[in-house]
């Protein structure tokens, strides 16, 4: 082996594969050198992501962009002279770091575990088992990240997802029916209108009731402190403190031992794994995955209405007749897609079948209602 071929196998990282004593074929170098720098493009991608991050999520991005950096060595290993100047990665790889350097959203992050979840290496018998095993942790470890960040926004984007739906699909319904039934342009223009205020108030109104409802009854789950003030003035030997702890589902001897705390029959927590402390103040939001009341239903009153006027543009401007009905059906399709491939993004799914899932539900329930205009023109006429 010459002496380049033994500082190359020395470079290379622990468990890669050593380069074959052949030269490497045309599709070889071509492949590995696309895994350079889609390994290349991914950690940086992180980098980038951790600039947004603090504590521990910039800590595990930095790692993940360091587990990258293991990847690019084989490559480079197994490369060696055949690197040549840096590949330019994929279109994935680019769209998630133009994402990530300029937004740095929880978009980002399921691409990412997208982009981790199909990674090759299981299949490629030039990545070592090592590899395909770090992948497949990277995905859980993004998906983990993803996470949180969607725990943060679960409430508002629900309601601003189904609020937009719901505006696009009733009041092209309502357009389209009202346009079969033969009325003039002028009362399906007015329908639409009084559509969109109904169904935004309505929305709006029926969001905050309901995350309000259910805080409420997350927050009546809660245990309160009334244990505290209601300690020392217990009977000694006959009080329920006991069955307190036992309700709330402490085992008999971990909720003995609570009992001994509360009744100052314990100077100290000896056994911390049987205090489970549930009378302490919470500090944070332990319901943020419901969203506010307030948040909820603002955002469902402003989506509605974003996407229930997206139906009656074309009458705003002046079209009437099937081709304002066409132009509308054009419109809330591209939408529709949109907010689909948005739940898709975000779901960490496919963004196509997602929208193209919202678009045929949406246009399905247009087509019965412009049907059923129809009938009842026909009837009444």
């Amino acid at each position: 082996m010459s002496q380049h071929a033994r500082s190359n196998s020395h470079a290379m990282p622990p468990g890669t594969a050593h380069t074959p004593q052949s030269q490497p074929s045309p599709s070889n170098i071509k492949r590995w050198r696309q895994y350079l720098a889609d390994e290349r493009a991914e950690a940086a991608v992180y980098r980038d992501l951790a600039q947004n991050r603090e504590g521990e999520e910039r800590a595990i991005l930095l790692a993940l962009a360091d587990a990258e950096g293991r990847h690019e060595a084989h490559w480079l290993a197994l490369l060696g002279d055949h690197a040549g100047k840096p590949k330019r990665a994929s279109a994935r790889s680019r769209f998630l770091g133009f994402l990530a350097r300029h937004f740095g959203s929880v978009f980002v992050l399921a691409l990412a575990q997208r982009a981790e979840g199909r990674s090759p290496y299981a299949k490629d018998p030039n990545a070592t088992p090592a590899m395909a095993a770090d992948e497949q942790i990277h995905e859980e470890v993004v998906r983990g990240l993803a996470t949180r960040g969607r725990n943060r926004l679960a409430g508002t984007f629900r309601a601003a997802v189904f609020g937009a739906n719901d505006g696009l699909v009733s009041n092209l319904s309502l357009v389209m029916g009202m346009a079969a039934s033969g009325v003039a342009s002028t009362v399906v223009l007015l329908s639409g209108i009084a559509g969109l205020l109904a169904g935004a108030m309505s929305m709006g109104a029926g969001e905050f009731i309901s995350v309000r409802s259910q805080r409420e009854l997350l927050a009546a789950t809660r245990p309160t402190q009334i244990t505290l003030a209601a300690a020392p003035k217990l009977d000694l030997e006959h009080n329920e403190l006991l069955l307190v702890y036992l309700a709330r589902g402490m085992s008999r001897e971990a909720a003995e031992h609570r009992v001994a705390e509360r009744m100052g029959l314990l100077s100290c927590d000896c056994d911390p794994s049987l205090s489970l402390q549930p009378d302490l103040p919470e500090e944070e939001d332990q319901h943020e995955a419901v969203g506010t009341a307030w948040g909820a239903a603002l955002s469902s009153f402003c989506f509605f209405a974003s996407g229930a006027i997206v139906p009656i543009l074309p009458f705003l401007f002046g079209l009437t007749g099937v081709a304002a009905l066409v132009v509308a059906g054009v419109l809330v399709g591209v939408a529709l897609l949109a907010t689909g491939a948005a739940v898709g993004l975000l779901s960490g799914t496919s963004p196509l079948t997602r929208g193209l899932r919202q678009l045929a539900i949406g246009l399905g329930a247009a087509a019965i209602t412009y049907l059923l205009g129809l009938l009842f023109g026909t009837a009444v006429g």
